[in-house]
């Protein structure tokens, strides 16, 4: 399927929201991992602009990244892709796509139901997902550390972080997609807009 001019456009807007958000970095001296809005910039754009678009969007930053331009935090090349944190890093786009995929799977869409439906698939896709990448990449890279030591290192200390990025993702995509589902948002074909339209007056009906 080919790729839409606005598409490719929103695709690169949440690619420079990830670098935005990289900036916003928390160093932990215990843990090569930092804390960063990284993970918001993923649900986002997995929730708001579907599979394609949202794996497109975080595959932009990787690529560009290993190709060493300074993308995340300021840094750039393939030592930063390939590092400790890499785990982390290389399953954004597949977390994206997860996302795109299974969200508009879930037929509730309004109210407090709907909200924890979204919820759960951002923070199941988009935040423990990660982990199952980051944590044994975190190991591979730092052969001294344990299962045990890894997830201390690379889990713990971010699981409440993350929740609270989930919610507020949540809240976003949530109220953004009742308006501009990702098939306008993104451009795609009006037969696949009206489908979607329907498909939301059937379901607030």
């Amino acid at each position: 399927m080919k790729l839409t001019l606005r598409g490719v456009i929103f695709s690169a807007l949440f690619a420079a929201f990830l670098v935005l958000f990289s900036f916003f970095k928390i160093s932990l001296p215990v843990s090569p991992v930092p804390i960063t809005l990284q993970t918001l910039a993923v649900m986002l754009a997995g929730g708001l602009l579907g599979a394609r678009y949202g794996f497109l969007s975080m595959a932009l930053v990787v690529v560009l990244t290993a190709l060493g331009f300074p993308m995340l935090h300021g840094s750039g090349g393939i030592g930063i892709v390939l590092g400790p944190t890499g785990g982390f890093i290389m399953i954004w786009p597949f977390s994206a796509l997860l996302i795109g995929l299974i969200l508009p799977r879930i037929r509730v869409k309004n109210g407090v139901v709907g909200f924890i439906s979204t919820f759960l698939v951002l923070e199941i896709f988009g935040s423990l997902l990660l982990y199952l990448a980051g944590v044994p990449w975190l190991m591979y890279k730092v052969p001294a550390y344990t299962f045990a030591t890894a997830m201390v290192q690379g889990c713990y200390p971010f699981l409440l972080g993350d929740a609270i990025k989930a919610a507020v993702a949540a809240f976003i995509v949530a109220s953004v997609r009742q308006v501009f589902p990702p098939q306008r948002l993104t451009g795609s074909s009006s037969h696949s807009i009206i489908q979607q339209d329907n498909k939301r007056d059937t379901f607030a009906n």
